[in-house]
């Protein structure tokens, strides 16, 4: 009984924390979080902090609109979308450390980036090996070795 209690509370606010950097959960919490689902909520809350329209966002998390539909009924998302939710608002939590806030850190998020090929931090992002690569570059960047 525990355990569930303390799933449902990690499951709470988890992406926010990660993206912001207001609060830092513990990575267990982390774990918990995304193992037991996020609430729908986070989503939407992912959605506002980095200022896209929801068809969008749910592409880039490889959402139909039917799928969308679905979890927005239930309140809750899988374990795999609720990963995803988390990988990009890790992202967005570090671009905004590096850039000095989520305004300048949105901005680079949606543009194309020399260093990715030009591609774009969001649309990389889609796979968990993207993200790493925008990770990658965000470090280097952190360091002052843009390429």
């Amino acid at each position: 009984m525990k355990q569930t209690m303390k799933r449902k509370l990690a499951a709470g606010m988890v992406a926010l924390h990660v993206a912001s950097r207001s609060a830092n959960p513990a990575p267990g919490e982390v774990v918990d979080g995304v193992q037991a689902g996020l609430k729908f909520g986070e989503l939407e809350a992912l959605r506002q902090q980095l200022d896209l329209p929801m068809d969008r966002l749910s592409a880039n998390l490889g959402l139909s609109r039917a799928t969308l539909h679905r979890r927005r009924a239930t309140g809750r998302l899988t374990t795999g979308e609720s990963d995803k939710i988390v990988r990009f608002a890790r992202l967005l939590g570090q671009a905004a450390k590096i850039f000095d806030g989520p305004e300048e850190a949105r901005r680079w998020l949606k543009a194309p980036q020399r260093g990715l090929g030009g591609a774009v931090p969001l649309d990389y992002a889609q796979t968990e090996a993207g993200a790493r690569e925008v990770e990658k570059l965000l470090g280097r960047i952190d360091y002052g070795v843009y390429s």
